[in-house]
């Protein structure tokens, strides 16, 4: 029988289960036309916060770089998720949305990287420039979604494997599955949904489970990552990139969407990313996400200590659940 939430294509594109809106290049064009941006501050310097210690098995780490951009520690093992240094998310080093504040520790801080994991093409998740850095230190085997290896290997990474929606690897002692999420993918005008986009949820030998959902609308899967994992330690979240709602709903959550997506996933914690970082990639305020999922906390009886914001480059630790 026919997966109801395996990836389809038509016409060699990826297309989105739950939605059918599509936000093609006009519609981009009216959003830069119409905009109303809230203003965000030129600079933020944040409080340096130690570099990541080396975990070993028994702990979760999770050290927020800033974006999408984390290193997870599970299992002992150091996972880089979808890793962005560069200054601009943009193709151009002279336009796009621009970093107000430094990545949360540099990259030379960091004790090590075993794996390295990219959910899909854009530019402010994959970032050929920090790429190559990666690379050139660690040479991590990779896993990424269709259509997105060549990037990878364009950056001279050479253990690259592409995943399809529920696809699972066995790589660096972990075992990796790329799950579904409601988004696109493009890197130009001209290339929309030719490759996949997702999340992964990251697994260790003793049972510990990390979620991480990319880049997402509210829909039906974080449910079904819920239903088929059955335990999540930590899912981290997106709480940011959606207004103006009219032009985001469909691609990004917004502060209330994430609290029921932690709820319908059944994470024991969750940690919001995907905000306060690059401005120009969105409309609301730069702290607005934090404070607006503060108030959906408190409507859905959700406590700060199950789902918090972290700080720039701090290092959050969860017990998994085997191990208290």
């Amino acid at each position: 029988m026919t997966d109801p939430f395996a990836s389809r294509r038509q016409d060699g594109r990826f297309r989105n289960l739950h939605s059918d809106v599509d936000h093609g290049p006009g519609a981009v064009l009216r959003w830069y036309r119409t905009r109303q941006p809230a203003p965000w501050p030129a600079w933020v310097e944040d409080p340096p916060r130690p570099p990541p210690p080396r975990l070993g098995p028994g702990m979760i780490g999770a050290t927020f770089i800033g974006h999408a951009s984390w290193l997870l520690q599970i299992g002992g093992v150091a996972v880089l998720v979808d890793p962005v240094w560069s200054p601009r998310a943009s193709p151009l080093r002279f336009a796009g949305p621009r970093r107000v504040r430094a990545p949360g520790q540099p990259l030379e801080a960091l004790p090590g990287v075993d794996l390295l994991l990219v959910s899909h093409n854009h530019y402010d998740h994959c970032d050929l420039a920090t790429l190559q850095r990666v690379r050139a230190r660690w040479a991590p085997p990779s896993l990424t979604s269709l259509g997105t290896g060549r990037l990878l290997r364009r950056a001279g990474l050479a253990a690259v494997r592409e995943m399809d929606w529920w696809d699972s690897a066995e790589t660096a002692g972990l075992r990796v599955t790329y799950v579904p999420a409601q988004h696109f993918a493009a890197r130009t005008p001209f290339d929309r949904n030719r490759a996949l986009w997702g999340g992964f949820v990251i697994q260790a030998p003793d049972g510990a489970t990390v979620y991480f959902a990319g880049d997402s609308g509210w829909c039906p899967h974080f449910a079904e990552v819920g239903r088929r994992f059955g335990r999540i330690d930590l899912a981290l979240l997106p709480i940011g990139a959606y207004a103006p709602r009219w032009f985001m709903q469909t691609q990004h959550m917004d502060p209330e969407e994430a609290v029921r997506a932690h709820l319908a996933c059944g994470a024991r914690a969750s940690l919001g990313m995907h905000f306060g970082t690059f401005a120009g990639l969105t409309d609301e305020a730069m702290e607005e996400p934090a404070t607006r999922l503060a108030e959906a906390r408190t409507r859905h009886g959700v406590t700060p200590e199950a789902f918090r914001v972290p700080g720039f480059g701090e290092t959050v630790l969860v017990q998994p659940a085997a191990n208290r």
